[in-house]
């Protein structure tokens, strides 16, 4: 199976906010926000493996600045790293303003997406090769990510991880 670069999967929406879309400080509901994070990173796997693909999880999402009534939101996706069958996505959420020319990050999140046939069981998918710095670190975060997933879901015993155990449980010589 070939393997494929962060930037196969680049997916970018923009949106206009619409006052449908807002609470009453009119910004962006952040469910309104997750759906279209949950949108745009669903395509972004489905450009890595060529595949359907189904959301696993949320692992997280943070709301850092809000999105106001008409702002132009901008979202970016990629896989950060691809497993076995499943992918993690990082979405990127910026606020873009044209008239001054600015571009505020204002959310990101992390997305677990599995592959899946026909008959909705799980399928192997392609592996993934970073290049940019920013990528590599998110593959490396990516898997520290799996395995405290793992353990705390109770699918893994913490002295079998990797990345953890070199995290908390190894001593620098």
């Amino acid at each position: 199976m070939e393997i494929k670069k962060a930037s196969d999967s680049l997916t970018i929406m923009t949106n206009i906010v619409l006052p449908n879309e807002t609470n009453s400080l009119r910004n962006l509901f952040g469910g309104e926000l997750l759906a279209k994070m949950d949108r745009c990173a669903s395509i972004s796997a489905a450009r890595h493996c060529a595949r359907r693909v189904v959301t696993a999880s949320v692992n997280h999402v943070s709301f850092n600045h809000p999105i106001p009534e008409a702002g132009i939101v901008v979202l970016e996706s990629k896989v950060s790293r691809a497993f076995s069958t499943s992918m993690e996505i990082y979405v990127d959420v910026w606020l873009d303003d044209p008239i001054k020319g600015e571009k505020i990050h204002t959310n990101e999140g992390i997305y677990t997406f599995v592959a899946v046939d026909e008959f909705n069981k799980p399928v192997p998918i392609p592996q993934m090769e970073p290049e940019t710095d920013l990528e590599k670190e998110r593959f490396a975060a990516a898997l520290r990510r799996k395995e405290l997933s793992l353990i705390l879901s109770g699918r893994m015993k913490p002295q079998d991880s990797v990345e953890l155990r070199k995290l908390f449980c190894e001593q620098p010589q």
